[in-house]
């Protein structure tokens, strides 16, 4: 009974795809990331010279940056996208097509309606009938890959053995819209309606945008196609045409002495009427290592092959032109081909993409990262030749750090690069204008002209659409712009998307988080017990990634101020005359909010507010470069009572302090300038204010009794009181926001409009009515939604609810900017009464319909936000009573924080609500206790800090921790490169520093004093093999930098390495804490594998001068040889012994004086062990084969003994495993290498367990995502041990957020996700899988999948059960209030609030701050 839950998502990019998808104008970028589809769209800036990588500022354009536009959870992992160009679509862009990894297609849209993507069909191709013979492998097994006509005519998806899906769409002319129809009787043709979603497209109805789809086998196409290895079809034919790549024998290298040359490429026209296809070309004889087919544009046209050492073209005609990169391409292949093999390159792995349209000139990115040209030698029509050309590292040659998974064209002068190894870059380049040459739509409209003017062409010409006219116009522009030389081109990184991938190994250390106040006795507070760390990358992007779940402030000053309630910072100017510049003494020039002199001025003041017994003071403060001071020589008057706000107004010229009864105005040196009271008339008890709103020349207040008061400052600075309309006067108000319109998000820009035309009032009334008004003319409402508090999927004026009156009790709105200083984006930010938070995103949609006013196409998009909060108070109340409980703590935007624009909630449960670019709105919970009172802060010691005041009375001023991402996962992430693979790393507690094994790849050259071979020394290979050399080194957590290293032999490849308590001597019984490694000796297949291992002490030693951090270095105190790599290690038992899984043997060890390793105990394998651990301090083993499952085994130490317990099916692949203890149940949870996770029990009690021989399987859960490493996370709240099975901190601050005894298990992927599997008890579980159900069958899915499928949840039926799904449970808020008391009345919870409780203690972090692992 167990809960999956994905912590932070995937960050691997798979697959990229350009298109115009939001409009037929736009210009996106849609983005893979296994089961995460993100939409893109681009936006230009000015490019920053500081931050230039070259010198060569001149040449550079404006930088390209990503801007997220949406994101979707995909229940299936994505294999390919294609563009399509339909009939019509909802927003008159393409449509997308996405291929995942079971058969299955999915055409998608963008509908500007819902502002989200839609689905026009699905089609399926896992049926059995489509199987062909019973041993055919599943369609998931295999590998399958899709390719889009270029004219957008139809699909093909090879997908199983030897199977092709064609599905045909519909062309305006095509025969399968114009079958029936005759221009001379019908009239004009017939309009297309939008289109219907069906399964496959079996329907004969013109209103789809695609034809029924159907399936060939290859064998149809040519007898031949026994092996396929890659398909795509090709440009510039009038019928669609695909090219294949084929061999009639499966291509193997260490038989190429048999198998020389057996690749055929082969093009085929396909009849989409008569579902039959015609062969055009095949040429046999090609290398055995072609792999990949790349389809060319004119000038260039035909297709690239490419292969591991040679890159071949292949025209309309046959014509073949190649070219071998390295010494192997002649030595491997017959076929001739032009020699290049000074270059050296290796091509296995390249991605190549279109560079210039021009001259038809491609990029192509190595799996090293490395950058090279590919340039064509165009005579005439033809091609005469290839070349290739490494970029130097000056021109931007090794700004990519690893291998590249795709690639796209953004458009002249940019690409995309996505990788699964480093961060994904948007890669811009410029090149030398060498001579003036003609632009590609110049010439295509010449060929449009010529094929237009000639419609009796023979069958060639019109097949291949072209005239020899075209040729000699192409020729003429191809020999006057393929003349670049090497050094045309220079390349630069113009945006980056963060990735963790691939998390190979995973430990928990103590965080090294700077807090300058060290008389703070709070400060551990501030502080996470422990830190993940996880290895990352691969290749020059190797690195090492820093985790958190929470934010841990750098502290900067500390105050202690009892009873202090609310803080405010603020700079104000003084008044000067017109034309006249304001004075000012103290300003920075870091970017941020400018005054008119271009530069950030630093905050002066800063006033906080406390309550005391007989009512409240407040104080106020002068900001100095040491801390604050407080300020006595002014007519500031603390005894005036307890500040509800500050602000400016009167362009920074007035300080406006909000007390309850009266507004207060002081000048730029804190004299009084205005004291504007609220109540002298009224009569009886007056009400108070509340809060407060400003936005530059207003200020809206909030009183208590409901009502709200609207003010103004004149070009004086005197403040008066704005005229309301009975729209205002008539209603009682919640809460409200003013937000300064400043790019016409909300109201289109109209000329004349008076001087207030920038500024707009957002209000909820009791009846949870959202009404906007334009402050140019405040006494008429210009928007106006009536169903705001039923918090729907999509918000507009017209939104009506049919039956309800289940409405969420709002108390705080706000409407603010979230984003970078790339892209900001107005938010409406609700507040419930249990404190979550509801986020709409604004757009507009402008209907056919005359528009009634000028908000009238405005409508809200709700973010999907997971997070549930804490504490929860009473939602009982009735807003609509006269009495209305004011929030002590409101929301606070503050325009620039470390850069971001945010919103901070305050509060029991603190947290900031974060936005890049590049991610969506994400909520990240501030470490330590609650806050009361917050504002953001500038000064010279806190630049774009904050100040807080905690429930404590400690005033703190902050700022975000330096080089730390916390936006792109929801976590706190920071990355430490290395530059080389990180293979395991360990953390040593007592000498407080990490433990790191790397390698890199160098050359191999046969040893020179072998005596067998004497001819060794004489060898003399241009391009040698690469092999891993690894090293051992210490990582200093102070600078993040190597102190020491342990270099292995060449071949020599680290596997596993653990730090374990050990026992030195057999006479003293001393343990020391010790890095334990395991290696390998990689030496080729032909000789039989041995390994070593290691056992390493950590010492101080006499550091380098002037570096005292590199007091550390690395002893080796063990080395043992063993037969069989060194695969697993692990601590055993309660004598300080280890136990090393070695070849087909699993041995316990101890480390004895004289530095061997004695063996006491050993179990015999099967294969190869991938996986050894032991249950801490139990004696409890689980050990995992490669391919023969998992064995429960027990170790005995009086005698010497391991027995073996249970075991698993035979058949079963394991990646990692670990124990599950649930009470008195013990779980083994194992990770497949078909990204499954099975679930065993050990239960010697049952009866099909045969007395515990065999484990139970309990359940099959699939995750998506290949897996990488599994972790125990213990829950108390002690931490002991520093390897990755240690006890971890998950106290909670509340009782009711964690479960007691539990244990949870996390996950980490070769994808960058980080998981966690949790037990559940009985009871909750039940909830939790009724609620489930509803959700599965409510909720929308995108691209029309299905979660159960995806998941498929297997049990043996022996009373399992199977896996929740956390992700689909964390999307409890996406439902609008009256469904949410709907399905909770369903799944028998006490209310709204019984799911959330159940939610909070169910999903960990996600949806609830319960889980305080880290």
């Amino acid at each position: 009974m167990q809960c999956y839950t994905e912590l932070t998502p995937p960050t691997a990019v798979t697959h990229s795809l350009s298109l115009p998808f939001l409009s037929s104008t736009a210009s996106n970028l849609i983005v893979a990331k296994t089961s995460l589809l993100q939409v893109y769209s681009l936006k230009t800036v000015p490019t920053d010279s500081s931050s230039s990588r070259s010198l060569r500022r001149e040449l550079y354009d404006d930088t390209t940056k990503l801007v997220l536009v949406a994101e979707y959870t995909l229940s299936g992992a994505v294999t390919a996208l294609g563009r399509v160009k339909t009939l019509s679509s909802k927003s008159g862009g393409e449509c997308l097509l996405v291929a995942l990894k079971d058969a299955k297609l999915s055409l998608v849209e963008w509908d500007p309606e819902r502002y989200g993507i839609s689905t026009v069909s699905i089609h399926y191709y896992e049926r059995e009938d489509l199987q062909g013979s019973p041993w055919a492998v599943d369609p998931g097994q295999s590998f399958n890959y899709l390719s889009v006509d270029p004219s957008s005519r139809c699909a093909a998806l090879k997908f199983g053995t030897r199977n092709l899906a064609i599905l045909p769409f519909r062309q305006a002319g095509d025969d399968l819209v114009m079958d029936d129809y005759d221009p001379d009787l019908d009239g004009e043709p017939p309009e297309t309606t939008s289109p219907t979603k069906l399964t496959n497209g079996n329907t004969s109805s013109s209103q789809t945008l695609y034809s029924s789809s159907f399936v060939l086998p290859l064998s149809i196409l040519d007898p031949s196609l026994i092996h396929s290895i890659h398909l795509s079809f090709l440009y510039e034919y009038r019928e669609p045409a695909f090219g294949i790549l084929s061999s009639p024998v499966a291509p193997s290298s260490s038989l190429l002495h048999e198998r020389r040359d057996t690749i055929i490429y082969s093009v085929f026209t396909l009849d989409l009427e008569q579902r039959a296809s015609t062969t055009l070309l095949s040429i046999s004889g090609l290398p055995y290592d072609l792999y990949k087919l790349i389809p060319l544009p004119l000038p260039v046209g035909g297709a690239l092959l490419v292969g591991g050492n040679e890159l071949i073209h292949v025209d309309q005609a046959g014509k073949t032109n190649g070219v071998g990169v390295n010494a192997f391409a002649k030595q491997a292949s017959s076929f001739g081909m032009a020699d290049q093999a000074d270059l050296e390159l290796r091509l296995e792995g390249c991605t190549i993409e279109q560079l210039d349209l021009e001259n038809g000139e491609m990029l192509m990115v190595l799996n090293t990262g490395d950058l090279a040209i590919v340039s064509f030698k165009l005579d005439g029509r033809s091609v005469s030749g290839i070349s290739v050309r490494q970029i130097a590292k000056d021109q931007g040659g090794l700004a990519i750090l690893a291998g590249s998974s795709c690639a796209s064209s953004l458009g002249p002068g940019r690409l995309f690069v996505g990788s699964e190894d480093t961060d994904s870059v948007v890669l811009g380049w410029t090149r030398k204008a060498v001579q003036l040459i003609r632009r590609r739509s110049e010439l295509q409209a010449e060929f449009d002209e010529d094929i237009s003017d000639d419609d009796d062409d023979d069958y060639d010409d019109d097949l291949y659409a072209t005239t020899t006219q075209d040729g000699q116009k192409q020729s003429e522009a191809g020999l006057s712009s393929n003349k670049s030389q090497a050094g045309d081109y220079t390349f630069r990184i113009h945006d980056t998307l963060l990735n963790l991938a691939p998390m190979r190994n995973l430990t928990f250390g103590r965080p090294r988080v700077p807090v300058l106040e060290k008389d703070d006795p709070d400060s551990l507070g501030l502080v996470p017990s422990v830190e993940l760390v996880s290895a990352s990358g691969c290749g020059r992007g190797g690195a090492v990634t820093l985790m958190s779940r929470e934010l841990s402030p750098r502290i900067r000053k500390r105050l202690e101020i009892p009873k202090a309630q609310g803080i405010w910072t603020f700079h104000v100017q003084s008044s000067t005359p017109k034309g006249q510049a304001p004075q000012t003494a103290r300003h920075s020039t870091i970017k941020g909010t400018v005054s008119g002199d271009g530069l950030a001025h630093f905050d002066d003041y800063v006033i906080v507010s406390k309550v005391l017994d007989n009512g409240g003071e407040s104080l106020i403060y002068t900001l100095t470069d040491s801390g604050f001071e407080e300020r006595k020589d002014t007519e500031f008057d603390p005894a005036a009572g307890a500040t509800v706000e500050v602000g400016t107004l009167a362009k920074d010229t007035r300080v406006i302090q909000v007390l309850e009864s009266e507004i207060r105005s002081y000048d730029s040196d804190l004299g009084i300038a205005q004291i504007y009271p609220m109540f002298e008339d009224f009569e009886g008890v007056p009400p108070i204010v509340v809060s407060a709103s400003f936005a530059d020349p207003y200020l809206l207040l909030f009183l208590s009794d409901l009502t709200i008061k609207l003010l103004e400052v004149d070009d004086r600075g005197d403040i008066d009181e704005i005229e309301r309309g009975d729209n205002l006067v008539g209603h009682k108000w919640v809460s409200g926001s003013l937000f300064t319109d400043h790019k016409n998000i909300f109201m289109p820009r109209v000329e004349g409009r008076g001087s207030g035309k920038n500024v707009l009032m957002f209000l909820v009334n009791t009846s949870g009515a959202l009404k906007i008004f334009d402050l140019s003319n405040p006494k008429t409402t210009v928007y106006s939604a009536d169903t705001l508090t039923f918090l729907p999927p999509t918000l507009s004026a017209e939104y009506m609810v049919r039956r309800s009156t289940a409405r969420e009790i709002v108390t705080e709105l706000l409407v603010a900017d979230l984003g970078d200083t790339v892209s900001k984006t107005p938010y409406l930010i609700l507040r419930s009464a249990n404190d979550d938070i509801t986020i709409y995103e604004p757009f507009h949609y402008h209907q056919d319909v005359a528009s009634p006013g000028p908000l009238s196409s405005l409508r809200f998009n709700k973010i999907s936000n997971s997070t549930i909060a804490k504490s929860s108070k009473d939602s009982t109340r009735n807003l609509a009573d006269d009495e209305h409980e004011p929030r002590t703590s409101p929301l606070r935007a503050m325009s620039n924080i470390g850069g971001y624009s945010t919103v901070f909630l305050p509060g029991d449960s603190p947290s900031f609500l974060l936005k890049s670019a590049t991610s969506k709105p994400r909520v990240l919970d501030l470490r330590g206790k609650g806050v009361k009172g917050m504002s953001s802060l500038h000064t010279k010691s806190c630049e774009r800090g904050w100040a807080y005041v905690d429930i404590e009375g400690i005033v703190r001023f902050a700022q975000l921790p330096e080089e730390t991402n916390t936006t792109e996962t929801g976590w706190a992430t920071r990355k430490i490169t290395l530059g080389e693979d990180v293979h395991a790393l360990s953390y040593h507690l007592t000498m407080d520093c990490y433990i790191v094994a790397t390698s890199e790849r160098v050359d191999w050259k046969l040893p020179e004093d072998d005596e067998h071979h004497d001819e060794w020394k004489y060898e003399d290979l241009p391009l040698k093999p690469k092999v891993h050399q690894s090293s051992i080194k210490i990582l200093n957590p102070l600078t993040w930098t190597i102190v020491d290293s342990y270099q292995l032999e060449p071949t020599e490849l680290v596997l596993c390495m653990q730090t374990l308590d050990l026992e030195v001597s057999e006479q003293t019984r001393i343990r020391k804490e010790l890095i334990a490694v395991g290696t390998a000796w990689i030496r080729g297949e032909d000789l039989p594998a041995r390994g070593t291992i290691y056992v390493f002490e950590v010492i101080y030693v006499v550091p380098e001068p002037d570096e005292p951090s590199t007091n550390r270095g690395l002893k080796l105190i063990a080395k043992e040889e063993v037969k069989g790599a060194v695969t697993a290690l692990s601590a055993i038992g309660t004598q300080g012994f280890l136990l090393a899984a070695q070849g087909q043997k699993c041995m316990v060890r101890g480390l004895k004086e004289d530095g061997s390793l004695l063996p006491v105990a050993f179990m015999d394998m099967m294969c190869y062990v991938s996986v050894a651990k032991e249950l801490k301090g139990t004696g409890m083993c689980v050990m995992g084969d490669a391919l023969k499952g998992v064995w429960f085994v027990g170790y005995s130490e009086e005698p010497y003994k391991m027995t073996l317990f249970g075991k698993s099916t035979p058949h079963l692949e394991v990646i990692s495993a670990e124990f599950l203890p649930d009470g008195k149940q013990l779980y083994i949870v194992v990770l497949d290498a078909s990204s499954n996770i099975q679930i065993f029990q050990f239960d010697p009690e049952h009866p099909k367990s045969l007395s515990g021989q065999r484990l139970l399987h309990r359940s099959t859960f699939h995750t998506g995502h290949f897996p990488s490493t599994l972790t125990l996370l213990f829950n108390p709240s002690t931490y002991h041990s520093p390897t990755t099975t240690a006890s971890t901190s998950t106290s909670s601050t509340s009782s009711e957020t964690s479960l007691p005894h539990s244990h949870h298990l996390l996950l980490t992927t070769q994808t960058g996700s980080l998981n966690l599997l949790s037990n559940l008890p009985e009871p909750l579980y039940r909830r939790l899988s009724a609620l489930q159900t509803q959700l599965t069958n409510t909720l929308p899915h995108a691209c029309g999948l299905n979660p159960r499928a995806y998941r498929a949840t297997e049990t043996d039926g022996f009373g399992g059960r199977g896996v929740l799904d956390g992700g689909l449970l964390g999307r409890w808020n996406e439902l609008g209030s009256w469904r949410r008391r709907e399905i909770a009345g369903r799944v028998g919870e006490d209310g709204e609030e019984g799911v959330r409780r159940d939610l909070r203690i169910g999903l960990g972090t996600v949806g609830s701050r319960g889980l305080r692992i880290l």
